[in-house]
Parts: structure tokens; sequence; C-alpha cells
């Protein structure tokens, strides 16, 4: 007998910032400059947002 439930393939993106493998499925995206970022969840998303704003704060000074 064969076991039908293991042959599910599944894509795995890694977090943007922890580096967590996550099914593409379940990932938060968010769209940057003309390529597709992953993150495993909203902390990460918010961390990669704030680094983001504070270093084109940077960039303006």
């Amino acid at each position: 007998m064969t076991d039908t439930s293991k042959n599910v393939d599944t894509d795995l993106v890694k977090c943007e910032i922890c580096l967590k493998e996550v099914p593409k499925s379940e990932a938060k995206v968010a769209e940057a400059q003309e390529y597709v970022m992953h993150f495993c969840g909203l902390d990460c998303y918010d961390k990669w947002q704030k680094k983001s704003e504070s270093e084109a704060k940077e960039d303006s000074q």
C-alpha cells in the first residue's frame, strides 16, 4: 500500500529576514523593485520594513 499524502509537492521559500523555510502558500509576500520577497510572518515583514525605512532615511541625508 502506498502513502499518497507524502507525495504532495510543497514549494518552499526562505524568509528574507530569518531565512526560515516556509511553504510558498503560507508566506507573506512583498513586491519590491522588480522582485518578490517572502517572509515567514508579520514579525519578519515588520523588521524588514523598518530596516528599509531607516536605510532610506540614511540615504537621503
